[in-house]
């Protein structure tokens, strides 16, 4: 299978999206009347090749489904045309791969009440074996041994699994959290030299789905929904192909500190930060290590905290996150407690302002020296943004002018110009004027690689988060904690559901 071309090949980009009938837009709600078995004949694989793929996904072993080819000479290797013959392949028999064969993981717990209802409705669309619970099957699993079944099956032959092997497309069906996960899991496939990589369309089932915002798919579930799930997947079938940076985070602290980390952050042995920029200062004889990939944001300071208490008491008190809307206002509600909005006059300037514990470094664009760029003293939250999109849908790094970008030696932003977006946020008043746009965050730089060093005194810890996970990192007088940031080499693969 030839790896796509890296030149011109994926040449949409998605403009940002404001407006709540453009996010409605987004989730399918136009007029547009969809045949539902003319769709299942689009995404239906063969039942020999669907039942392979779960048989190796089950046992853990891609060559697992090889048995299931005899199913080819008898019949099983028919497209199903009917609804109820998608189970037992009684329909009428269509002997070439479906047009454009897909596989949906859906998050079951997202969505609130909605979660199970969907799950049944895509299986329904398009057969049980191409929809998968992320509860039983995880992405890893399918890429390794899913898509590893058909890659088998194409080497042994097999031009029904090559092609579907080739066309296959992947809609995953929950928040920001979830479509990263996918994202990453795919992405080895990069890295192991298994193109083409499937792109990914989303069903936003989440609370804030700035990536389904940021590529057309809308940024909350559809009311009309059965109908709105059939729009979807066709678009999914039809939409061009689109791409999106991510970007890799070492983090680098001095052993023994206890630090939760969220599930985007892995323990690593691998602990070498850029050699190019010198470390001032002694460093601690052993350290602990964390890397992670972030699709969205990575930000440190009173965000993060408040996204950490917000976490906390949901997890405590399950029962008040019932939907989408219920979160957010316990967020709102939160965020007025935790200081966020009220400090003391009399409090010590050192619990306040970043700049009191923070040194930050990056490589602006086209350029391959460190520069240390000054941290303002009012800022209280410093964010290093990758989309259009943050805090469900707001866009506080703003529509720039082409005089201004010029004066602060900025370009235009997208999600795959490898460079983030980084902003500051000062007090609540500012961070809410800033997310109802009326003012622009306090913008600082763009950067294609960051460097921060962060060294406690008065503060013990400080909060910090990527993509929504929040996670409280201690913090040492003696011996400063570095987080490393660069772009990940490969990029991922997004449908536009323009």
């Amino acid at each position: 299978m030839d790896p796509p071309s890296q030149a011109g090949e994926y040449p949409t980009r998605i403009a940002a999206r404001s407006s709540v009938i453009e996010s409605f837009r987004g989730c399918g709600l136009s007029g547009m009347r969809i045949d539902k078995d003319e769709l299942k004949r689009k995404l239906l694989m063969p039942r020999y090749l669907r039942f392979a793929m779960r048989d190796s996904i089950r046992f853990e072993d891609p060559s697992a489904g090889e048995t299931r080819l005899q199913e080819r000479g008898n019949g099983g290797g028919a497209a199903e045309t009917s609804v109820a013959g998608a189970g037992d392949g009684d329909g009428e028999e269509v002997k070439q791969p479906p047009e454009s064969p897909m596989v949906v993981f859906i998050n079951s717990h997202s969505g609130g009440r909605h979660g199970p209802m969907l799950k049944e409705r895509l299986q329904q669309l398009m057969g049980e074996e191409q929809v998968f619970d992320l509860s039983d099957v995880k992405p890893h699993e399918f890429v390794r041994y899913g898509l590893g079944c058909l890659e088998m099956l194409a080497r042994l032959g097999d031009s029904c699994a090559k092609e579907c092997r080739e066309k296959m497309r992947v809609m995953v069906a929950g928040g920001d959290g979830t479509v990263g996960w996918v994202l990453g899991c795919l992405g080895e496939l990069h890295k192991q030299g298994r193109e083409p990589v499937p792109p990914v369309g989303v069903v936003p089932l989440g609370t804030g789905n700035d990536l389904s915002r940021s590529f057309g798919w809308g940024g909350s579930f559809p009311f009309a929904w059965k109908s709105a799930i059939k729009r979807s997947l066709y678009r999914a079938t039809t939409g061009p192909v689109c791409r999106l940076d991510s970007w890799h985070v070492l983090l680098s602290m001095p052993a023994g500190e206890v630090v939760d980390p969220p599930h985007s952050l892995k323990h690593t042995e691998e602990c070498t930060l850029d050699e190019g920029l010198e470390i001032e200062g002694e460093l601690p004889e052993k350290k602990t290590c964390y890397e992670g990939v972030f699709y969205n944001y990575f930000s440190i300071g009173m965000d993060a905290q408040v996204a950490y208490g917000f976490h906390h008491l949901r997890n405590e008190k399950p029962y008040l996150a019932q939907g989408p809307i219920s979160n957010k206002l316990i967020y709102s509600g939160y965020s007025c407690g935790q200081g966020w909005f009220f400090t003391p006059c009399t409090s010590d300037p050192s619990l306040r302002g970043l700049k009191n514990i923070l040194r930050m470094h990056v490589k602006k664009v086209n350029c391959s020296e460190w520069e240390q760029i000054p941290v303002p003293s009012s800022v209280r939250a410093i964010v290093a943004l990758n989309l259009h999109n943050y805090g469900s849908g707001r866009h506080p790094w703003g529509n720039l002018k082409p005089e201004y970008l010029e004066k602060k030696g900025f370009v235009e932003a997208h999600a795959d110009d490898g460079l983030l977006e980084i902003f500051g946020l000062k007090q609540g008043w500012h961070a809410s004027f800033v997310m109802v746009e009326l003012i622009s965050a306090k913008h600082i730089a763009q950067a294609a690689a960051i460097r921060l060093e962060v060294r406690g005194g008065e503060w013990k810890d400080v909060y910090m988060q990527m993509d929504g996970e929040p996670w409280k990192q201690p913090l040492k007088q003696e011996f400063s904690t570095f987080v490393d940031i660069k772009r990940v080499p490969f990029q991922s693969l997004m449908i536009s559901g323009e």
